[in-house]
């Protein structure tokens, strides 16, 4: 079986019928911020999910990208489901259609802390360079590598760090 894209406004007409919203996040991506009625069930815990024959499912991600990239993954645990689908740009695309979503007061998710970091660190790399020493340019290579890395691969090790930090951990 294989992913069909669905819009918002597809995905409610759908979850009004019963359909189930599945989001893939993590834990403390969905306590921050999540759609009203959304499950969720990160990747790597789909395993251990049991989804029926008779199960209409929709699964999403912030953007849409993480759930793209795993629908081979998607689709081998819910071969059996009547129908799956993914929201097609994720969390971004429901609140762009002014749907509702339950969203946690103060803080930030952590993909703007990953990005406010990589900023600043990037920032203080070229000012010590250019001031202190050359070796400093070293710092804005180092995170500029790690920033590579993680859009070719998916897996952000700061975002891994920050979601250990006790402002992101979900009470």
């Amino acid at each position: 079986m294989s992913l069909n894209r669905i819009t918002p406004q597809q995905a409610v007409q759908k979850i009004q019928a019963g359909a189930k919203l599945i989001d893939i996040r993590s834990p403390s991506e969905f306590a921050f911020q999540h759609i009203k009625d959304a499950q969720s069930c990160p990747l790597d815990t789909l395993s251990t999910q049991s989804f029926s024959d008779d199960n209409i499912l929709i699964f999403h991600c912030l953007s849409g990208m993480r759930t793209q990239q795993n629908a081979h993954l998607l689709a081998q645990y819910t071969q059996h489901c009547a129908e799956v689908y993914y929201l097609d740009g994720g969390l971004n695309a429901w609140k762009q259609a002014n749907l509702p979503v339950i969203q946690r007061a103060g803080g930030m998710d952590i993909m703007r802390q990953v990005q406010l970091i990589a900023g600043s660190l990037v920032l203080l790399g070229v000012l010590l360079g250019v001031m202190v020493s050359p070796y400093f340019y070293g710092v804005s290579a180092f995170v500029g590598a790690g920033l590579m890395f993680a859009g070719l691969t998916g897996f952000c090790g700061m975002a891994k760090v920050l979601a250990r930090m006790p402002w992101n951990q979900v009470n």
